[in-house]
């Protein structure tokens, strides 16, 4: 019987970025080359504890992170399966990494500016900021199957996670890192314009001048109400398509990721 292809791989004992992170990363990987197919059947905890040396609190954690994004679904006494995203995407998923993932795309990114500060006056009103409240700020070009796709520029307070680093940014979903310290989304409102994107911007995105793109802005709440995240992004109009799908008692709205042009 062939071995579970998750069960060769190897994890960096020596390396910064947690076990977990490592192993959630692995089989994101291959959910999202198609190694991994839709309803395929993960090793058990005890399969991946012996396999990779790891302890089963790592193995849960990567799980649950991975339910967590909607990647894997576990099932009571059988064991967790390789999710349908056809059946979770009739929303747009708060994460990038998680909306791109579920499409069967790779994700990744590069950042471009990293710092903290106190936001302009217009952030500070929509996040429901404090005077003086020292925030994460950091650019990023987001990619799918190694193609920029969005120049995104983030918002955080700093209280919410206060020794995050460029390092840990560039190595670990934020999403996922909130995760664990049990910040978690629970309501986003988002709006998109259309717009021309600048010399600048089209640059970073690899398209040309004044050709049209969207622009959205999105402040995201966790379950207690808090504004945590304000975001404002600029997507290549040329590689993306929004659709809506209206129906009686029921409105879906899709992002949908087109590099076959």
């Amino acid at each position: 019987m062939e071995q579970h292809p998750i069960l060769d791989m190897k994890l960096n004992l020596s390396s910064e970025v947690p076990l977990y992170s490592q192993l959630a990363g692995v089989i994101r990987q291959n959910i999202s080359s198609g190694t991994l197919a839709v309803g395929a059947l993960l090793p058990s905890e005890a399969e991946l504890c012996r396999a990779l040396d790891v302890s089963r609190n790592t193995v849960r954690q990567a799980i649950g992170e991975l339910e967590g994004e909607g990647l894997v679904v576990r099932k009571r006494g059988k064991g967790t399966y390789v999710a349908d995203p056809n059946a979770s995407r009739r929303f747009v998923r708060y994460s990038f990494t998680t909306e791109v993932s579920s499409m069967g795309k790779a994700p990744s990114s590069t950042l471009v500016e990293f710092h903290i500060t106190i936001p302009p006056r217009e952030v500070q009103q929509k996040m429901e900021l404090k005077d003086g409240t020292e925030t994460y700020c950091f650019t990023r070009v987001r990619h799918v199957d190694g193609e920029p796709l969005i120049l995104e520029t983030s918002y955080f307070p700093q209280y919410i996670y206060p020794h995050l680093t460029r390092e840990m940014l560039q190595s670990h979903s934020f999403y996922s890192l909130l995760y664990h310290v049990g910040i978690t989304p629970a309501y986003a409102e988002d709006t998109y314009e259309a717009v021309v994107l600048t010399k600048e911007q089209a640059e970073l995105l690899g398209c040309e001048p004044n050709c049209c793109g969207f622009c959205y802005q999105r402040l995201t709440r966790s379950s207690d109400g808090c504004i945590y995240e304000y975001n404002r992004s600029y997507i290549r109009g040329d590689r993306m398509r929004l659709e809506v799908r209206m129906q009686k008692n029921d409105v879906q709205f899709l992002r949908n990721i087109d590099y076959q042009k």
